[in-house]
């Protein structure tokens, strides 16, 4: 199953098994659902549902991954088993929550599941069907799991890999926080030293769609040539990363290692060195 869903495909989908997940993220997201979703979405949340938040971000980041256990218990709430079909969508073209909602998901051991290309503004295009209020189901038993499924990367791993030159490290922010000019969101510019960037928007066209599969390959096989083959994606605190997991998994690559605390938690962390290109 190709891990990218176009709206047309979605509206000729069967209803049986599938489940949709809105997966935006904003200002008053959850009364933006509760307004307007496509028919049937249920709604999860990238801070509450798809992250475990701590105290202190320069131990996991900004956006650490919860409990597999605690996971299994948001996918039962949602109606999720381990038969469903799960199509997940955002407003910001699968680049945020959609794409981390997608890994965890695939992580978590599920085969089926998809992101919408385009998010919810393609879908509105494409003629697919919105709803508003809360929508019912049932819950299912628990699926019990005791492990992520798909690679992670440490600090550790990451500070290693680099130092022996065994891995290449993608920073996936866009050039200028990578550069080190400004940061808008974390409390430091720049970006891990040896790591390079493949901004995450490079992924998308014009209309803010996947590229085709055959282009995004022959673009990462260009970028990485005479790299170490071995992959670390990462962000600032893990979500946008997932965006070019499932561009690479698209494009028929290898999944490569998500470093989840991601910049976020390595411009935190007391002693790291830090890259600029001013």
């Amino acid at each position: 199953m190709s891990p990218i869903i176009s709206p047309s495909e979605l509206k000729n989908l069967s209803k049986e098994n599938l489940i949709i997940l809105d997966a935006r993220t904003g200002k008053d997201v959850k009364q933006n659902y509760l307004e307007k979703h496509i028919r049937g979405a249920r709604f999860i949340d990238l801070d509450k549902d798809l992250a475990e938040i701590g105290d202190n971000a320069a131990f996991g980041g900004r956006h650490p991954l919860p409990a597999v256990e605690k996971f299994a218990e948001t996918l039962a709430d949602l109606g999720i088993s381990e038969d469903s079909h799960i199509i997940v969508y955002d407003d910001k073209n699968g680049s945020n929550a959609a794409a981390r909602a997608w890994w965890m998901l695939k992580s978590f051991g599920l085969e089926n599941v998809q992101v919408l290309d385009g998010g919810m503004q393609s879908a509105e295009n494409n003629g697919v069907d919105f709803s508003t209020g809360e929508e019912t189901f049932d819950k299912p038993p628990l699926i019990r799991k005791d492990h992520w499924a798909l690679p992670i990367s440490s600090l550790e791993d990451v500070e290693n890999e680099l130092q022996n030159n065994s891995s290449t490290v993608i920073d996936v922010r866009d050039a200028y926080r990578y550069r080190g000019e400004s940061e808008p969101i974390d409390l430091v510019a720049g970006h891990i030293p040896g790591a390079i960037n493949i901004p995450f928007s490079e992924n998308l066209d014009e209309n803010g769609n996947f590229l085709k599969p055959e282009i995004i390959r022959e673009k990462y096989s260009r970028l990485l040539e005479n790299r170490a083959e071995h992959l670390i994606v990462h962000c600032g605190s893990g979500v946008t990363a997932c965006h070019t997991i499932l561009a690479l998994n698209y494009a028929g690559f290898p999944i490569p290692d998500l470093y989840v605390g991601s910049w976020s938690e390595w411009s935190r962390r007391e002693g790291k060195e830090i890259a600029k290109e001013l």
